[in-house]
C-alpha cells in the first residue's frame, strides 16, 4: 500500500510527510515541484528511507501525475501542492491561477481517469483528500460566529479565491464523477520547516538578526493559529475515518491578533536570548497595510471533533515556544532558506510601504 502526496516538500506538507513515516512504514511517493517554498532539506531525515521516493515534478503535468498513478497504484492521494502566500498572490496572481485551480483540475482529472479503471473494491478504498484554508470563507466581523462547513464562500484575495475554485473542483468531482473525496479546511498553520515570508517565522528571523519587525496597519487582525502537528494529526484521521464527500474544518481555538502574537515572539526570544539594555519588542514598526487584509479569521472545529475525536493538543504558548526553540535550534536551514531570493521578495513586500 503506498500514499502519494503532492507538495510534501513544503511546510505543511514535509511536516505531514516526516510525521506520517513517525507513526508508521506505509510507503509514500512525494511529488513536489520545488518552488522557492519547496526545500528538499525539509525531507533529510528520509533521505536513506527506501519507503520514500521523492519525484521533483509539477500537478500540472497530467503525464507524469498518470505515470505516478499507474506505477505506484496508491491506495490514498493528499493534495497540499499549492501556492499559499497572500502577499505574492496580490504581486501575481497568475501563479495561483495556474497552480491552485489548473493543477489541482489536472490532478482530479487524472486521478479520475485512473480510478475509473480500477476494479470495484480498489475503487473503494481510494481517497483523495484536499487541503484546503478559512481564507476561502472571507473575513469575520469582531463578534461574528466562527466559520463552520456551512459558511459560504467569499474570498477577498487572489489567493482565496485561487484555493476556493480547487474546493469547488474538488467537490464538483465527488458529485458528478463519485470521486471519493475529503477537504480540510484548516487556519494559519504555524511550526517548523515554515518559508519565513510568513508572519510567525519572519518575525523570529528578523527579530534574532535586529531587524525591523513590520506589523500590518495597527496590528488589529485577527487568527486561529494552529500547531502544523496536530494539523497532521487531523488529516491523517480525516484519510482513515472521514466521511466521503465531506469538508472539514480544523482550527487551533487560539484567537490572537498580529501583534499579540509578534509580542509573543519578542518574549520568548527575551528569554532565549536576552539582551541587557533592549527588548526585542521595540523592533517593532508599524507599516503601511496590505491590500484586501481580511480581519479575523476563526474555526468552528466541533465537526471533526464529533465525529472523528480530534482536538489540537498544543495550546499557542506551548507550540510558540517549540517554534521559536525549532529556529533557534536550526541556523543551517535558516541560512539556506533566506538566500538573495528571499531578501529579494523581502524589499519587494515591505521596504517601501512606509509608516501606518
Amino acid at each position: 500500500m503506498t500514499v502519494l502526496v503532492t507538495g510534501g516538500a513544503g511546510f505543511i506538507g514535509s511536516n505531514f510527510v516526516l510525521d506520517w513515516f513517525a507513526q508508521g512504514t506505509e510507503p509514500v511517493v512525494n511529488l513536489d515541484k520545488l518552488t522557492y517554498a519547496g526545500n528538499p532539506a525539509n525531507l533529510e531525515p528520509l533521505k536513506d528511507s527506501p519507503a520514500h521516493v521523492f519525484v521533483h515534478g509539477d500537478i500540472s503535468n497530467r503525464e507524469l501525475v498518470r505515470h505516478l498513478l499507474e506505477r505506484h497504484m496508491p491506495r490514498a492521494l493528499v493534495h497540499f501542492a499549492a501556492e499559499s502566500h497572500v502577499d505574492r498572490s496580490v504581486h501575481g496572481p497568475a501563479e495561483f491561477v495556474q497552480t491552485n485551480i489548473v493543477g489541482t483540475f489536472a490532478l482530479l482529472e487524472e486521478t479520475r481517469l485512473w480510478w475509473e479503471k480500477l476494479a470495484p473494491s480498489e475503487r473503494d478504498e481510494f481517497r483523495f483528500l484536499h487541503v484546503s484554508t478559512d481564507e476561502v470563507f472571507g473575513s469575520l466581523g469582531p463578534h461574528d460566529a466562527p466559520f463552520n462547513e456551512s459558511t459560504p464562500f467569499a474570498p477577498n484575495s487572489p489567493y482565496a479565491a485561487s484555493k476556493a475554485a480547487g474546493d469547488h473542483l474538488v467537490r464538483a468531482y465527488h458529485h458528478t464523477y463519485e470521486l471519493p473525496t475529503l477537504t480540510v479546511n484548516c487556519s494559519n498553520n504555524y511550526g517548523p520547516y515554515q518559508f519565513p515570508e510568513k508572519l510567525i517565522p519572519l518575525m523570529i528571523l528578523n527579530a534574532i538578526t535586529r531587524k525591523p519587525l513590520p506589523v500590518y496597519g495597527e496590528g488589529g487582525n485577527v487568527r486561529d493559529w494552529l500547531y502544523v502537528q496536530d494539523h497532521c494529526t487531523a488529516i491523517r484521521q480525516v484519510l482513515e475515518r472521514g466521511r466521503i464527500g465531506e469538508t472539514y474544518n480544523v482550527g487551533g481555538h487560539n484567537q490572537k491578533t498580529n501583534l499579540e502574537v509578534v509580542n509573543a515572539i519578542c518574549a520568548l526570544l527575551d528569554e532565549a536570548r536576552p539582551h541587557s539594555k533592549i527588548r526585542h519588542s521595540t523592533l517593532i514598526s508599524f507599516v503601511k497595510d496590505r491590500p484586501g487584509h481580511d480581519r479575523r479569521y476563526a474555526m468552528d472545529f466541533s465537526k471533526i471533533a464529533i465525529q472523528l475525536g480530534w482536538a489540537p493538543s498544543e495550546t499557542f504558548d506551548s507550540g510558540l515556544r517549540k517554534t521559536v526553540a525549532w529556529y533557534l535550534d536550526n541556523p543551517d536551514w535558516v541560512a539556506h532558506v533566506t538566500s538573495g531570493t528571499y531578501r529579494h521578495w523581502i524589499e519587494k513586500n515591505y521596504a517601501h510601504r512606509g509608516e501606518a
